[in-house]
């Protein structure tokens, strides 16, 4: 009889699994909680109009098999192509990012007490660090971390680095490099052409979401559950019982839900106690929609980071990832903002909106007095896996504990390894644990996150494969606009 497959979660991890069981000719069904596709990568309308995401969500793949993907969703001419530009907002200073690598944008005080740290830092594996605040002060520099790095990982984690591991680290924090960061201090250059986002994708319309959503609907419709979530799950009669009651017999489960929820889901694997061990924060995503156009200082900006007092820790000039976010394209210009939340860090979400819109004026985002078209509060409820002290140790076994009995988490929250959770590493993760369960073949993204993050576009890890397994090579041309 041939194997029964179920699929958590209709996100990019779900979908990819989904896909690739379709494509290897395999009984399948998948169930979402949420009425459209996406997870956290959907997007969605507010009352006036205006489009927002959940989260500051840019589109840049380490994968063939993913940009192809992508390119077949919405068209060869669907995307704009972006060069980043971002910039750290601090003490009244707007400092290209990565802050590291420029310097000579502060104060000259300032600026050589940090450089004089950096020269006297020691590579973290001299250093042997026991927790994210140690590894940036043996990296960074002791002053680097006070200014910024220690400030702005707390509004973006909600708990203190002391409590955070660093092995997360990979490609998310540029590590000076000594020889650039003299130059542009000698030379007053900016250097801000660092990492793996440089140079960005989206949509033309519809937000992320609109992506996800079209992959979605190239699914067998009969096999595909939306506003449909999990009720429990029997792991040793291997039954799984959805919200509506019914029973769904199966041999293997791939599931993308937080990992803490399925803990709890299917009672009897890993002990409860587990499930309150895995830290993580919630975003507030606040949108203000405004009349007119971006000041000058806005008008070719991505994004913004905000170690100080201001509620949010990142910006966005949202309407320049695309005019269509907005309803009125060239009369109407949206900032959207991410707020952290956690038990370290709360958050009053009856004043949030307000206490935004006055962060904004007063950091020079909102100019004089233009029309506020729309002001919408958006709680995110996971919205960052936390890498907390001995994260692995507390990941790893349950993950495999639930592997034992056919059930595989993967994805953002599933595996909760946040240095493998954006949209091409979840959607490569569904596609990989499949692969691995139908085909043998090895997983690469969750356990070579060094090796996947080394560069971008890699070849699709299963070389082998005929060409007709892949979608129409007509729809994966990246031009953008």
């Amino acid at each position: 009889m041939p194997e029964r497959f179920l699929v958590i979660g209709a996100g990019p991890t779900g979908l990819g699994a989904a896909i690739q069981l379709e494509r290897n000719g395999v009984d399948w069904q998948l169930f979402e909680a949420e009425p459209h596709f996406g997870g956290l990568a959907a997007s969605f309308q507010d009352p006036n109009g205006f489009t927002w995401d959940l989260g500051g969500h840019v589109q840049f793949s380490h994968y063939d098999e993913f940009t192809r993907w992508m390119d077949r969703a919405t068209g060869p001419d669907g995307w704009y192509t972006h060069k980043r530009e971002s910039w750290v907002h601090l003490n009244g200073n707007r400092i290209p990012y990565p802050l590291q690598n420029n310097l000579h944008r502060l104060p000259p005080a300032k600026r050589w007490e940090c450089v004089q740290d950096i020269l006297k830092a020691k590579d973290r594996r001299e250093k042997n660090p026991r927790n994210f605040d140690e590894w940036a002060s043996a990296s960074l520099g002791e002053s680097f971390n006070a200014l910024f790095m220690r400030p702005y990982n707390f509004k973006v984690w909600g708990y203190p680095t002391t409590e955070l591991d660093f092995n997360w680290i990979d490609e998310r924090v540029s590590t000076p490099d000594l020889e650039k960061v003299l130059k542009s201090v000698c030379l007053n250059e900016d250097y801000a052409a660092w990492g793996p986002n440089h140079t960005f994708r989206y949509p033309k319309k519809g937000g992320l979401g609109a992506v996800w959503k079209s992959i979605g609907e190239t699914l067998p419709a009969e096999r595909v559950h939306l506003s449909l979530g999990v009720d429990s799950i029997d792991a040793d009669k291997r039954i799984l019982t959805s919200r509506d009651g019914r029973e769904w017999p199966y041999d293997k489960i791939i599931s993308s839900i937080p990992l803490d929820r399925l803990i709890l889901a299917a009672p009897g694997v890993v002990a409860p106690e587990t499930a309150k061990k895995l830290k993580f924060c919630s975003t507030n995503v606040v949108g203000v929609g405004i009349e007119g156009s971006p000041p000058e200082h806005l008008k070719t900006t991505c994004w913004m980071y905000f170690p100080g007092t201001a509620p949010f820790f990142r910006v966005t000039v949202f309407s320049n990832y695309s005019p269509n976010n907005v309803p009125k394209p060239g009369k109407q210009w949206s900032l959207m903002c991410e707020v952290c939340e956690s038990e370290r860090r709360p958050v009053n979400r009856n004043t949030i909106a307000d206490d935004v819109v006055k962060s904004l004026r007063k950091e020079g985002l909102i100019i004089g007095n233009p029309k506020i078209a729309s002001v919408y509060s958006h709680p995110v409820p996971y919205g960052y896996p936390v890498p907390f002290l001995n994260r692995n140790a507390t990941v790893d076994p349950a993950r495999e504990a639930f592997e034992k009995l056919g059930i595989y988490s993967r994805g953002r929250f599933g595996a909760w390894k946040y240095e493998v959770s954006n949209q091409d590493h979840s959607f490569m993760q569904g596609v990989e644990v499949v692969e691995h369960l139908v085909n043998g073949h090895a997983e690469q993204t969750l356990f070579n996150a060094g090796r996947i993050n080394a560069r971008l576009d890699n070849p699709f890890p299963y070389p082998e494969w005929n060409k007709t397994h892949l979608p129409n090579d007509e729809a994966s041309s990246c031009t953008g606009a």
